[in-house]
């Protein structure tokens, strides 16, 4: 997990986007589904409609690191 690179907050995921990871470059996304390293490196994939853009940081080496799952805390239940 990457913390120093502009983390975007679980505050502004969708609902249900438990996943969020950084590409090398930068770019923050949210995920519906649990993202895999891509094969020519720097980015996560995952089918595109699971993707979403969640914010931009600077670019980051040690983006292979940065995948992480909603914390339990932030979980958005239902309504009843």
């Amino acid at each position: 997990m990457t913390p120093d690179f502009d983390t975007p907050s679980w505050s502004l995921a969708p609902e249900g986007w438990n996943w969020l990871a950084q590409d090398e470059d930068g770019r923050w996304f949210w995920y519906g589904v649990k993202p895999v390293l891509g094969i020519g490196g720097g980015v996560w994939r995952a089918p595109s409609r699971a993707q979403c853009l969640a914010g931009h940081g600077p670019p980051n080496p040690d983006w292979h690191a940065s995948l992480q799952e909603r914390p339990i805390s932030q979980a958005r239940l239902p309504a009843d």
